[in-house]
């Protein structure tokens, strides 16, 4: 039971789930209907706001399903303003953002280490976290290859000794700051980028972002080329030259269905049409696999559901975010198929399509006549248990009917709510500084991977109000306890000199 709460605290409860449905979608991208600059504007607005008026939500934010640009911000905020913190405050963030940097790709803590170098931050609590980082990479010697740039600026700015010597940090020392001072490596990867400076052989040993530079000098064919460097390609790489390096009608091997579910839409929605059908079978066993591992112990369990997805020309995206949308609701599509109990699904497209692998961004938004259609009862007279609706939320053939449709559903024919409807938006409004509703009684939050859809479904309960703000306290004050729990990071960067501060998912069935 809810109790009564102060206009303070409904203020701030609202503030946190804004902050957080424009730290999950947001990513200073232009939009279908902003550009980079307004989206970059709105972001710095929430993000400075949050961490001034509430830092300790601010910091337990990193224990959410937010997007890796919103995260190296909030690391960032938190470092650049260490001093306005108190001792216990920096001693929970820095075990924070010690999880958090453990669990974002290489190349973005990099650039983060960069931007905290230019911003001057190098106090010593700043130092030892990056210093833990780097500590527990696996092989320093290969992100000295990949990310030179990186880990020598990383270097530089932790007072990273690296002295003289057989040890393996003075061989990384010699490779960033002496290089050609050792006539070879005893690391096969920095030996492999001396020898590939002269021998075509070497090439193919190195990082295949890495060799490329050096394909091009040494002016090998491409067709060589990759043909050498796919032992070495990651997931991704094999996946983005998976057409280069086809013979014929003979494709190379790529386990699709080992891919991230929103990643292989994206996949697929950059297909031709023709190719779509003639892979119909392999593509679709392949996104139906990676639904099931996204669904985890949560397939099936969600009862009837129906779904309104959006394939308007507004999913297009940008040139930034090309399809992004799009391929969101078509991950979602395959996602709550696994969700649902066995055979009760349906899925309603706004363009009025039934076939999920041949979708493309066409058309207006009639989101009121598609939420008609979701909300008849299906065999037997069957009421959906969950409505989901995956769309930017701008309904305009006609505007505005959607949310008048689901208020009177609600008020008139569902008032015991037995179905549960529920807004998820892949796309951030930077002039609402929030994604955007359909209606102020349907709960909204904002998406970025589909795969976070059964979290997210958590957060946008809170949005509905039906649960206080002592509440939302509560649930990420748990987030970020199992955050911390997982044991990533849960010791890392509470080393450092804590006091130091002057500047110099759990999901729902």
């Amino acid at each position: 039971m809810n109790t009564p709460e102060s206009p303070a605290d409904l203020v701030a409860a609202e503030d946190l789930l804004l902050f957080v449905n424009a730290a999950i979608t947001a990513t200073g991208q232009r939009e279908f209907r902003s550009g980079a600059i307004s989206q970059h504007l709105s972001l710095d607005f929430l993000h400075t706001y949050v961490r001034v008026n509430y830092r300790r939500v601010y910091a337990a934010c990193l224990a959410l399903d937010i997007n890796d640009h919103n995260a190296a911000r909030i690391v960032l905020g938190l470092l650049e303003t260490a001093g306005e913190a108190s001792t216990e405050e920096r001693r929970a963030e820095g075990r924070l953002i010690a999880a958090r940097l453990a669990l974002l790709p290489p190349p973005r803590v990099y650039r983060l280490f960069g931007e905290v170098r230019r911003a001057g931050i190098n106090n010593r609590r700043t130092r030892a976290i990056l210093r833990d980082w780097l500590a527990a990479r696996p092989d320093l010697g290969h992100d000295a290859v990949k990310y030179r740039s990186g880990v020598k600026t990383a270097a530089r700015h932790v007072h990273l000794r690296c002295p003289e010597g057989p040890a393996r940090m003075a061989e990384v020392g010699a490779f960033l700051f002496r290089p050609g001072k050792l006539p070879r490596y005893e690391h096969p990867l920095l030996d492999a980028w001396r020898r590939a400076h002269y021998e075509q052989g070497a090439v193919a040993e190195l990082p295949f972002s890495v060799a490329e530079g050096f394909a091009a000098r040494h002016g090998m064919k491409r067709a060589v080329f990759l043909e050498r460097a796919a032992p070495r390609m990651t997931r991704l790489e094999r996946l983005r030259t998976q057409e280069q390096r086809a013979v014929g009608d003979r494709r190379p091997d790529v386990d699709l269905a080992v891919m991230p579910l929103t990643r292989l839409a994206l996949y697929v929605l950059a297909l031709p049409f023709a190719q779509r059908a003639a892979r119909r079978a392999e593509l679709t066993g392949a996104l139906r696999t990676a639904a099931r591992r996204a669904a985890g112990g949560h397939a099936g369990s969600w009862g009837r559901v129906h779904a309104v997805l959006d394939d308007s020309f507004s999913s297009s995206g940008s040139g930034q975010k090309r399809r992004r949308p799009l391929a969101v609701a078509l991950a979602c599509h395959y996602l709550l198929e696994a969700l649902a109990a066995p055979g009760a699904y349906r899925a309603v497209w706004t363009s009025g399509r039934g076939d999920a692998l041949l979708v493309r961004p066409w058309g207006p938004t009639p989101l009121g006549m598609r939420v008609l259609d979701a909300l008849e009862p299906g065999p037997g007279g069957a009421v959906p248990d969950r409505l989901v609706i995956v769309s930017d939320g701008w309904d305009n053939a006609p505007a505005g009917l959607a949310g008048e449709v689901l208020r009177v559903w609600r008020r008139r024919l569902d008032p015991g709510r037995r179905t549960a409807v529920v807004h998820v938006n892949p796309v951030y409004d930077s002039e609402g500084f929030d994604v955007r509703r359909l209606a102020a009684g349907v709960p909204t939050a904002g998406i970025r991977d589909a795969e976070d859809l059964p979290a997210l479904v958590e957060i946008a309960r809170f949005a509905e109000g039906r649960a206080g703000a002592a509440e939302l306290h509560a649930y990420l004050d748990r987030r970020a306890a199992r955050f911390l729990g997982a044991g990533v990071g849960a010791e890392v960067g509470d080393r450092g000199a804590v006091g130091d501060g002057r500047p110099g998912r759990e999901a729902v069935s």
